[in-house]
């Protein structure tokens, strides 16, 4: 089983239910503050973060850069600027465990992500 944190600025409600939707029973999502879904990863009680705000890197992925590190976290899409399905392979492949987004593409970032995750 997966066990994904939902952090971040802001739709945590929304994220957790979408991966809820497709990772079903494969996947164990909980919905925490920032500092809280940060340490779960970084205490390997999670084993990866979403997260999103308005920038997709800012209060999405503020804390997670300070308790993890920036390179096990990745800004996957931008205001104006979708996620595209070749970066988040490379951010996984390089072990990426903390994933920021914009909330206007949640629907998108997610389940790519997910989806990856799952197949990996």
């Amino acid at each position: 089983m997966i066990k994904i944190v939902v952090g971040g600025a802001i739709d945590k409600q929304n994220i957790a239910k979408i991966i809820e939707g497709i990772g079903g029973k494969d996947v164990k999502v909980e919905i925490k503050s920032d500092i809280e879904a940060a340490m779960a990863v970084k205490t390997g009680t999670a084993d990866y973060y979403f997260g999103a705000c308005n920038t997709g890197g800012g209060g999405a992925l503020a804390m997670a850069i300070a308790l993890l590190g920036a390179g096990k976290c990745a800004t996957l899409s931008m205001p104006g600027k979708a996620p595209e399905e070749e970066k988040v392979i490379e951010a996984i492949n390089k072990g990426k465990v903390a994933f920021g987004f914009t909330n206007e593409h949640i629907n998108q970032a997610v389940p790519m992500i997910l989806k990856l995750i799952i197949n990996k």
